[in-house]
């Protein structure tokens, strides 16, 4: 009979449910943004690779490690060794460069990494895709995808003008699956800490020598005590990275979503206390045949939770529809160099979203059906004999 009687009331449930929807969508889509930026982050990271930085540095770009260290670094136990009995391990720089967005045109930071002649074997999931990599000596770098479609300028064969003269882009690169460094752009190291002035290195990255390969590790590290550095696997290292940045990315939806959760059950309750209104003698004659003030609030609550998952099912549609895999970036690199993302719109998500109509719903139509439940059915049919 609640459903029946519906089309009666359209224009006060489609203010519920836009209410709802409005809601689950500015929720997903912001929390869509930490999920993506966390996916982005960590795929640059391998459980098999560590990565080295001096004790007590915020980050990577904030680490400074001396061509000394990297020396002893590079010939601890723990390193996998290539065929011929080199480490794998390359010792990184980081900087960053002016460039300007292809939308906009405001200038923004990207990441320029320095590393060594061990990057093929390092990173294995880097791939040229056009043009080539780059020579050591030489101004050149090759630039990520996502970075060459968001950014001016950084197509194979143009000329970026930094440290040190002008850099020719000779190559565009792109990682299996997701990752940040898809963002910045890679050059030689020695050539750009002579173009810097720099005399040290921000970081070491090596690949592990077995599972037990970073216990190993860290012992000799700690033992050395020429050496001030702590030693973490690049995937948790790099999820660490994001933490921060997704919590407040959480807080911000959560905080948003609860401000227009607010608004959704006051309209859920305007919708309901209108819907008990307009039915008090349909629902005084079913008391007056036998149903129950539990079956009334049942009836009620049953209606506004329909009306809640409705919604959410719209606004969980229009967050799939409009933000999943729309690239955003942040200032959320070292040195607030630019991370340029894909928003990910997931199962988990969608389920939150669901969950958030269903308390709206839920308080939205629990009052109203409590007042349904203690409708007087003699007043009610007396007033419509009259």
């Amino acid at each position: 009979m609640n459903l029946l009687s519906l089309p009666q009331r359209l224009g006060a449930s489609y203010v519920m449910i836009i209410g709802t929807a409005g809601t689950v969508a500015v929720l997903i889509s912001v929390l869509a943004m930490g999920v993506g930026f966390a996916r982005t982050v960590a795929g640059a990271g391998r459980a098999d690779r560590v990565i080295i930085v001096s004790a007590g540095a915020v980050n990577e770009a904030t680490s400074s490690i001396s061509r000394e260290e990297v020396t002893r670094i590079v010939t601890a136990p723990g390193i996998k060794r290539d065929a011929s009995g080199a480490p794998i391990a390359d010792a990184g720089l980081m900087v960053q460069f002016q460039v300007s967005r292809k939308s906009n045109h405001k200038p923004v930071s990207v990441a320029l990494r320095g590393t060594g002649k061990s990057l093929v074997t390092l990173r294995p999931e880097i791939q040229i895709f056009e043009g080539r990599r780059f020579r050591p000596g030489l101004h050149e770098i090759i630039v990520g995808r996502t970075a060459q479609a968001q950014y001016q300028g950084l197509e194979v064969g143009s000329h970026v003008a930094f440290a040190g003269g002008d850099w020719s882009v000779v190559g565009i690169f792109r990682s299996v699956g997701t990752s940040s460094l898809d963002s910045g752009a890679m050059a030689d190291a020695e050539t750009l800490m002579t173009a810097y002035h720099h005399n040290w290195f921000n970081s070491v990255t090596a690949l592990l020598d077995g599972p037990a390969a970073l216990d190993q590790l860290k012992g000799a590290l700690a033992a050395d005590v020429a050496l001030h550095v702590e030693a973490q696997r690049e995937s948790e290292y790099l999820a660490s990275e994001s933490r921060g940045l997704n919590a407040v990315l959480k807080f911000i939806g959560y905080f948003v979503g609860g401000m227009m959760a607010v608004g959704a059950v006051f309209s859920a309750l305007n919708t309901m206390y209108g819907a008990v209104s307009s039915r008090s003698v349909e629902i005084a004659t079913l008391r007056a045949v036998g149903f129950g003030a539990g079956a009334v609030v049942i009836s009620v609550l049953a209606e506004a939770l329909m009306l809640a998952i409705v919604g959410a099912i719209i606004g969980s549609l229009l967050a799939w529809l409009l933000f999943d895999g729309h690239v955003a970036s942040l200032g959320a690199g070292g040195g607030g160099t630019q991370i340029a993302f894909a928003l990910a719109v997931t199962p988990g998500l969608v389920a939150l979203g669901i969950i958030w109509a269903f308390v709206v719903g839920s308080i939205g139509g629990l009052l109203p059906a409590f007042r349904a439940a203690r409708m007087p059915v003699a007043k009610v049919l007396m007033s419509v004999a009259r």
